[in-house]
C-alpha cells in the first residue's frame, strides 16, 4: 500500500484525512504569493498550532512543547501552504519534490519550501508528538529521495517481481517471464478459485457437522426410547409376577384354613367323647361301692346307657393331612412378556401439517407431518390423490410414496390443482392408524402475455395475459425490469395483488422495460411468464380486429391495413355492434391514459382514405366523421386532391397545396385538441378543438383498394409540440 499517494491512506487515518482536507481547502483558496509579510507567516503558524491543539485534545499550545511554540515566537521561516488532491497520481506526480523543485504551475499547491524549512517543520512536529508523528510524517511531509522504479515484470521460474532494467534482468533471461499485471491477475484468479473451493468445502463440512449433530441427537432419542421401552416391559413383568405370587399365596392360605378347620372339628369331637367316657367310668366306679339292691337298680339303667354309647362310632382317623400338595406355577404369560422384550409398540397416528406458504411449485408440493416423540418408526407411507370439484362422485386413483423422513417432496403433479394427502407410520410391530387428511395445492402455471395486445404510451403500459390455468388463481404479480439497468439490479418494480388478467402500470418516459407476469395461489407463485419488452418512447397500440370490416386485411405485424381488389357486394352487410359494416374501416386500441398521444400514417397521395379518432361506441353503420363521436381527416382524389376535416358532417374550407405522404396525428387530452400534420415538411394541417368526455381510439378507413401503414410507438416530433 502506497501511504504517500493512495486513497486508502485517507481511509485508514480519518482524523488526519479531515485535517488534510481542511489544509487542502486552505491551500486551494490561498493563492497569496510567498513574499507575504512576516505577520502573515506568524498568523499561519499560529493557526497551525491551534489546529494541532484542537486535533489532539490539548488544553493550550503550551503542551505542544516550548521548542515548537518558542520557535514560532522567535521567527521561524514561513512555509508555503500545501495540499493534497484525492486522485491517483501518475508516476511523475508520485515523486516527492521540495517546493523549489516543483513546476511553476504546482508551486501554489504542492510546494514545500526549502529542504531546511521542511526538515525544521518535521523536527518540530516529531518533537511535539513523538513516534506517532513519524507515521503521520510519511504522509504529510514528503521525503526528498525519489522512489525507485517499481517492478513491471514477474519471473514465473523464480516467483519474484523483476524490473525490465537490463542489469537486473540478465539473470532472468532464460526464465519464463510475464507482465506483472498479468501475473497479478492470474494469482488473483487462482486465489479466487481456491477461495471458492474452500467455501464449498466449508459448506460441505458444515452440512456434515449438522448431520452429525442430528445423528447425535437421534442416538440420544433412540436410547431414551429403548430405555423407556425396557423399563416399561420390566415393570409389566414384575407386576405380573407379583400378581401371580398373590394369587398363589391366597390359594395356599385357603387350603391351610380348610385343614385347620377340619382338624379343629375332630379335636372338639374327640374331647367330647373323652369327657363322656370319663364320666361313665366315674359313674360305674361309684355304682360298685353301692349296696346290692341299689347297685342292681342302677346297673340296669347304666347298662342301657353304656350300650347306646358303645354303639356310637367314634372317628379316630385324621381328616386333614399336614402336608400340602406341590403347586404348579404357570409362567407362560410371563414367558410371553419376556419374549416381547425386544418388540417395540406400533406407532401412533401421525399428525399431518397444513400447507406452508410458498412450499409448492407448478409440479410439486412439500408435505410435512409430525409424530409423537415416544414412537419408533421405520418408515412412512404417504398417500395422495387429486381432488376434482367437477367430479364429486368419481373415485380418483391413489398414489403411494414410502419415505423415512417426516417430509416428502411429491413431484409430477398437475399445476394449480388440489391434492389430498394422508400418512401412515410403520415399524416391525405394525402400522399406525391413518392421519387426518390435508389438502395441498400446487402452484399455478406461468401466465401467457398477449404481446399483440400490449398498449403503451410515454407514461404507462396496459398489459393483458392469459391465465394458463384451468382453475382460478388468487392473484397475479407483474415484475418490471429496466433494460438499461445492470443485470445484478434484478426486478426494479413489482405490482402485486392484481385480481384480473390485465393491469395498467405507470412507467417512466423514455425507458425500455422487460415485463413478466406470475400467478399466485396458496401453494406459491408460478414461474415467470415469457418476457415482453415495452418502450415508453411514444404511444403504441394494436388494431382491434373485432372492429375490422370484412373487406380489410391486417398484416401479421398489425401495422398495415390492406384493402384488396374485389367486386363490391350487391347486398349490404347486416348491422353489427362492434364491427364496421358500412364504412370500410378499422379502429385501434389506444391505452386509456389522458395526456398526449402521437402516431403517423403513411398514405398514397392518389388513395382515398380517412384517418382520425372515434369513440368506442361510434355507430358502425355510419361513415367516419358523420356523427358527433368521430373526428377525421378525409382525402378523396378524382381530378384533384380534396381534403376534409369532418366532425358531425361538417368541415372547414381548407386548401392543402402539398399532398402529405405521411400524416402525423396528435391527440391532446389535456388541451382537448386533435391535430394533423404533414410530417415530411413539418406542416400543421388542421386542429380540432373538441370536448372529449370519454376515451377515443385511432380509426382508419380505405374507400378504394390500397393500404395504410401505421407508425406508432415513436417520439413526438418537435413541430408537433408547438401546436
Amino acid at each position: 500500500m502506497d501511504l504517500h499517494s493512495s486513497e486508502d491512506r485517507l481511509q485508514i487515518f480519518p482524523e488526519e484525512n479531515n485535517r488534510l482536507r481542511r489544509e487542502t481547502v486552505q491551500a486551494e483558496m490561498s493563492h497569496e504569493p510567498m513574499e507575504a509579510g512576516e505577520g502573515q507567516a506568524q498568523r499561519d503558524l499560529q493557526e497551525e498550532v491551534d489546529e494541532l491543539v484542537h486535533l489532539y485534545g490539548l488544553e493550550d499550545d503550551h503542551e505542544l512543547g516550548d521548542e515548537f511554540v518558542d520557535e514560532d515566537r522567535m521567527g521561524v521561516p514561513m512555509y508555503p501552504p500545501y495540499g493534497m488532491k484525492r486522485r491517483e497520481p501518475t508516476r511523475e506526480q508520485r515523486d516527492w519534490r521540495l517546493g523549489g523543485e516543483a513546476g511553476a504551475e504546482d508551486q501554489g499547491y504542492t510546494g514545500w519550501g526549502t529542504a531546511a524549512q521542511s526538515q525544521a517543520l518535521r523536527e518540530a512536529y516529531r518533537y511535539t508528538h513523538g513516534c506517532a508523528s513519524e507515521e503521520y510524517e510519511c504522509y504529510v511531509i514528503p521525503e526528498e529521495e525519489d522512489e525507485e522504479e517499481a517492478a513491471d515484470l514477474f519471473c514465473v521460474t523464480c516467483r519474484t517481481p523483476v524490473r525490465a532494467v537490463e542489469k537486473d534482468f540478465d539473470e532472468h533471461k532464460e526464465h519464463e517471464v510475464t507482465p506483472l499485471n498479468k501475473a497479478l491477475e492470474s494469482a488473483k484468479d487462482e486465489i479466487h478459485k481456491n477461495m471458492y473451493k474452500l467455501e464449498q468445502q466449508i459448506i460441505e463440512m458444515e452440512n456434515f457437522a449438522s448431520h452429525l449433530e442430528e445423528v447425535f441427537i437421534t442416538v440420544e432419542e433412540n436410547f431414551g426410547k429403548q430405555e423407556q421401552n425396557f423399563e416399561s416391559h420390566y415393570n409389566e413383568i414384575l407386576e405380573t409376577l407379583a400378581q401371580k405370587y398373590e394369587e398363589k399365596i391366597q390359594a395356599l392360605g385357603e387350603k391351610k384354613k380348610e385343614k385347620l378347620e377340619a382338624l379343629y372339628g375332630q379335636l372338639v369331637s374327640c374331647g367330647e367323647n373323652l369327657d363322656t367316657c370319663k364320666e361313665l367310668m366315674e359313674t360305674i366306679e361309684e355304682m360298685c361301692h353301692e349296696e346290692k339292691v341299689d347297685f342292681l337298680k342302677d346297673a340296669v339303667a347304666m347298662t342301657d346307657r353304656l350300650g347306646k354309647f358303645l354303639k356310637t362310632k367314634t372317628d379316630v382317623e385324621i381328616s386333614a393331612q399336614p402336608d400340602f400338595e406341590d403347586q404348579t406355577l404357570d409362567f407362560s404369560d410371563v414367558e410371553q412378556l419376556m419374549g416381547s422384550m425386544n418388540t417395540i409398540p406400533a406407532p401412533s397416528a401421525p399428525v399431518i401439517n397444513p400447507q406452508a406458504p410458498n412450499s409448492a411449485t407448478g409440479s410439486s408440493v412439500r408435505v410435512c407431518w409430525s409424530l409423537y416423540a415416544d414412537d419408533t418408526v421405520e418408515n412412512y407411507q404417504l398417500f395422495y390423490r387429486p381432488v376434482w370439484d367437477n367430479l364429486p362422485g368419481k373415485e380418483q386413483a391413489e398414489f403411494t410414496v414410502t419415505v423415512k423422513e417426516t417430509y416428502c417432496s411429491v413431484t409430477n403433479l398437475e399445476p394449480n390443482t388440489q391434492y389430498e394427502f394422508w400418512v401412515i407410520a410403520q415399524n416391525r410391530t405394525g402400522s399406525s392408524p391413518s392421519s387426518e387428511r390435508a389438502v395441498y395445492m400446487t402452484a399455478p402455471s406461468a401466465p401467457i402475455i398477449k404481446i399483440e395486445e400490449i398498449r403503451s404510451c410515454e407514461e404507462a403500459v396496459l398489459i393483458c395475459w392469459e391465465s394458463g390455468n384451468l382453475n382460478p388463481v388468487d392473484s397475479y404479480t407483474v415484475e418490471l425490469t429496466q433494460a438499461e439497468a445492470p443485470a445484478a439490479s434484478g426486478v426494479t418494480e413489482s405490482v402485486v395483488g392484481i385480481p384480473t388478467c390485465e393491469s395498467l402500470i405507470q412507467l417512466q418516459p423514455g425507458q425500455s422495460y422487460t415485463i413478466c407476469v406470475r400467478a399466485l395461489n396458496v401453494g406459491g407463485p408460478s414461474a415467470r411468464s415469457a418476457p415482453a419488452t415495452v418502450r415508453t418512447t411514444g404511444s403504441y397500440f394494436p388494431l382491434n380486429k373485432a372492429t375490422c370490416h370484412p373487406w380489410l386485411t391486417i398484416s401479421e405485424d398489425g401495422l398495415t391495413v390492406i384493402r384488396s381488389e374485389r367486386k363490391s357486394l350487391t347486398q349490404e352487410l347486416p348491422p353489427h355492434q362492434t364491427r364496421f359494416t358500412r364504412c370500410v374501416a378499422v379502429m385501434g386500441n389506444l391505452i386509456p391514459i389522458q395526456g398526449r398521444h402521437y402516431w403517423e400514417v403513411e398514405v398514397d397521395e392518389h388513395l382515398d382514405y380517412t384517418v382520425g379518432v372515434a369513440s368506442e361506441d361510434v355507430p358502425k353503420q355510419e361513415d367516419l366523421g358523420a356523427n358527433g363521436l368521430s373526428w377525421c381527416m378525409r382525402h378523396t382524389f378524382d381530378s384533384r386532391h380534396k381534403y376534409e376535416f369532418l366532425h358531425n358532417r361538417t368541415t372547414p374550407d381548407i386548401r392543402i397545396t402539398v399532398p402529405p405522404k405521411k400524416i402525423g396525428i396528435l391527440l391532446d387530452y389535456e388541451n382537448s385538441k386533435l391535430s394533423f400534420f404533414n410530417v415530411d415538411i413539418a406542416q400543421h394541417l388542421y386542429t380540432f378543438s373538441c370536448q372529449l368526455h370519454q376515451f377515443v381510439h385511432p380509426c382508419f378507413s380505405l374507400e378504394k383498394p390500397g393500404c395504410l401503414k401505421i407508425r406508432n410507438g415513436i417520439s413526438m416530433p418537435m413541430h408537433a409540440t408547438f401546436c
